[in-house]
């Protein structure tokens, strides 16, 4: 094992990589078009979601520190309980009681599974709730602050306006918490290599999310994201040996069946909502043919009275 508990120094590496390569590819390269933002729209949009997706990142990568991979991907179940709270707080969704029921069979089963925890650790375990809670209310922002005013940003540009912000952000603690370390620590030496690829990997999860996105839909991500906390807990216990007890499969798999209804519920809400669109254009279409053919009656009677 590596052994570098510098959770801010690692993050801050992540975004200071992901910021120069996304400005090569926008300004150097312009392989991506920047969007158009006024400093007052940065200040109000861009700062506040670059503060908490620093937040985010640091606790998240500090609870790797205190818990298991297998456990922390149980842990991240609660994402959907945690947005569509935010989002019903902030008047962003809309309160259904059977959607409710499904957040809390989704609480219930992480909480089973962290009930059958092995490596059960409280701080890690508020460190990694910490992290959900501000990913989800910097999701919620960008549909607020981003979305309502007609800015869409891929992850390149999202990179673009948010890396350096976040950078800024993280800068602060590291300065007092682990800049003191690294500067007292003789044995520490940059390897380019480990810190290289670690940082290619990052940029590149960004940009397989965009394709993932652009190819099929946000709905397609969920799921996916939920197969590859999977792939993570069999990987975490056969390749790394972490502890798996079967109290944690059966919380888990209580958790997934919550998450994989609340997928379900949004792809046939969604698959409504096309219905609705595809029966209201035939009644438009005929519409406009009725205005077209009033048009021309109306035409050929001024026609005749001339």
């Amino acid at each position: 094992m590596y052994n570098w508990p510098f959770p801010i120094s690692l993050t801050m590496i992540h975004m200071s990589f992901c910021a120069s390569l996304a400005f090569l590819l926008v300004r150097v390269f312009r392989l991506v078009e920047p969007v158009t933002m006024s400093r007052d729209l940065y200040l109000s949009s861009v700062v506040p979601i670059g503060a908490l997706y620093s937040l985010s990142l640091w606790l998240s990568n500090s609870a790797y520190i205190y818990l298991s991979v297998s456990f922390i991907q149980m842990l991240k179940a609660l994402m959907p309980v945690a947005v569509y709270s935010i989002g019903v707080s902030f008047k962003k969704e809309s309160f259904k009681t059977d959607t409710m029921v499904n957040m809390i069979s989704i609480s219930i089963g992480v909480a089973i599974a962290a009930y059958g925890e092995a490596r059960f650790d409280t701080w890690g375990v508020m460190l990694q709730l910490g992290a959900v809670a501000f990913e989800a209310t910097r999701l919620v922002l960008i549909q607020i602050l981003l979305t309502s005013k007609g800015i869409t940003l891929n992850p390149i540009t999202s990179l673009y306006y948010v890396a350096p912000c976040c950078l800024a952000f993280l800068f602060v603690p590291w300065i007092f918490v682990e800049y003191p370390i690294l500067r007292d620590s003789s044995s520490f030496h940059f390897d380019f290599v480990i810190f290289g690829t670690n940082s290619v990997c990052a940029f590149a999860l960004n940009l397989a999310v965009f394709l993932l996105v652009g190819k099929t839909s946000a709905l397609t991500m969920n799921v996916a994201g939920v197969v590859k906390d999977w792939l993570l807990i069999a990987f975490s216990w056969s390749v790394i040996k972490d502890t798996v007890t079967p109290i944690n499969l059966f919380g888990y798999g209580l958790a997934f069946l919550g998450v994989a209804y609340y997928n379900h519920s949004k792809l046939q809400a969604l698959k409504a909502k096309d219905a609705q669109k595809k029966a209201a254009q035939p009644d438009e279409e005929s519409s406009r043919l009725l205005e077209e053919r009033e048009g021309e009656g109306i035409g050929k009677r001024n026609e005749s009275q001339k």
